[in-house]
């Protein structure tokens, strides 16, 4: 990723559209096909240097690259950018940056979610303690919860490759898009044939209309895609360290022997690498706007106040994009599971919320819906201030409160109000869908 955003391939596509576009202008007559041989030839000698010592001058990028490229080639420096303005040529490089950068950001997404089609089958049917508003809930399964994280990146997949496939050059349309110098050139009928042919040149769709530049709803449209799957990946490093924190105990992050975790503390565990998730994302979360900024106030035909943060912007949401992928697939390709504390979370909460099956069961067998809901509640409460009250691990008293009420074992039964008390598979569908999930995941990304 940073070799697709630095400067050198930069510089390199410039050169690469600039030899496109004699290569296209030698079929119309402009330039000699020893011209466009010489361009060729010298396009990948890249002297940054030089470039910079040109730029430092005449105070512009691109025509310093122009005249450091021209230098190399004595014959064909004089037709360098025939007909063009900067955008031309800066816009349609920055598309294929972006399209190589999205392919890049699928790739490692497809590794992430192939690590978690994994888990989520070989945690399927793991029963753990769902919780809402930060409270224990019902219970679910690992592979579920795991799948939970997995269906929100897959749509994030999605819309990434539809942006990639979405992306579009500027094309080659001059100062204000009216393509004027090209109908000097070329001719005004032969203008839409001339931008077609670099268009095949390029690899790449053009915009049917632009004006300096293409229009920068584009890059608001990918950064925000961008920012979208940050979401997804703050949102499952933000739960795993929930999960990580000692008093739930169930996941955590890889953890070096010789790691360490505190400069203070020497027993810390700190989830580092999920933290550092959160901290780029949050960075990432912001850049929408400046991009909707550059979309909203590009007044008219154009205007330059966009290209500084441009500069910095796209590289930097693509590089936070691979950064935070390859630490969300290091945290989940060595995942720690702790069944054992899984196990306790269960069996401290998981009664409570058998309650439902028992609201159920009664239900079915006539018995009062809202006595039966407020008998439960008036237990399940008593059962909770006792586990809170007796600390780390005391037992749970709700399933012997509720047998020795008369009033659900004379309809139920002693029997069958045990087995719904202390039943482990009230997680549903669960497992069966967090394994279709697997399957969609694998076919979607080809695995």
């Amino acid at each position: 990723m940073r070799e697709a955003w630095s400067d050198v391939s930069k510089r390199r596509l410039w050169r690469s559209i600039w030899v496109s576009l004699a290569r296209v202008q030698s079929e119309f007559g402009l330039v000699s096909s020893a011209q466009v041989d010489e361009l060729a030839a010298r396009a990948s000698e890249i002297d940054i240097e030089r470039a910079l010592e040109i730029e430092a001058e005449i105070r512009h990028d691109l025509m310093a690259e122009v005249k450091a490229f021209a230098e190399l080639c004595p014959t064909a420096g004089g037709v360098i950018h025939l007909g063009a303005t900067s955008m031309d040529v800066e816009d349609n490089a920055d598309a294929l940056r972006l399209r190589r950068a999205l392919d890049l950001v699928i790739a490692s997404l497809d590794g992430l979610l192939s690590a978690l089609a994994d888990k989520i089958d070989a945690y399927a049917n793991l029963p753990v303690m769902a919780f809402t508003h930060v409270q224990p809930a019902e219970p679910t399964t690992l592979g579920y919860r795991l799948a939970m994280w997995a269906q929100d990146l897959l749509e994030d997949r999605e819309r990434l490759v539809r942006e990639r496939d979405a992306v579009r050059g500027k094309g080659f349309k001059g100062a204000v898009g009216t393509a004027a110098s090209y109908a000097e050139l070329v001719g005004e009928g032969n203008v839409e044939r001339f931008e077609a042919r670099l268009s095949s040149e390029l690899g790449i769709a053009f915009y049917p209309i632009a004006t300096q530049t293409y229009t920068r709803k584009q890059d608001y449209s990918v950064v925000s895609t961008l920012a979208g799957l940050g979401a997804s990946l703050h949102k499952f490093a933000l739960d795993m360290r929930i999960l990580q924190s000692p008093p739930i105990g169930e996941l955590s992050e890889p953890f070096g022997a010789k790691q360490v975790g505190s400069s203070a503390m020497p027993f810390k565990r700190n989830p580092i690498n999920a933290e550092k998730i959160d901290s780029l994302a949050r960075s990432l979360s912001v850049m929408p706007q400046v991009a909707w900024q550059n979309a909203a106030q590009s007044i008219l035909e154009r205007t330059l106040d966009d290209s500084a943060n441009r500069r910095s912007m796209l590289p930097e949401a693509f590089l936070i994009c691979d950064e935070i992928l390859a630490t969300a697939s290091k945290i989940v390709s060595g995942l720690v599971v702790n069944e054992q504390a899984i196990a306790r979370t269960m069996a401290a909460y998981g009664p409570f919320a058998n309650t439902e099956r028992v609201l159920m069961a009664m239900g079915k067998a006539g018995a009062d819906r809202q006595e039966t809901h407020e008998r439960l509640r008036e237990h399940a409460l008593a059962a909770w201030a006792e586990l809170r009250s007796a600390g780390a691990g005391a037992a749970n008293t709700l399933a012997g409160r509720i047998a020795s009420d008369p009033f659900f074992t004379g309809t139920l039964g002693r029997e069958a109000l045990d087995g719904l008390m202390t039943g482990a598979d009230y997680s549903g569908t669960a497992p069966k869908r967090a394994r279709e999930m697997a399957a969609t995941i694998r076919h979607a990304i080809g695995g």
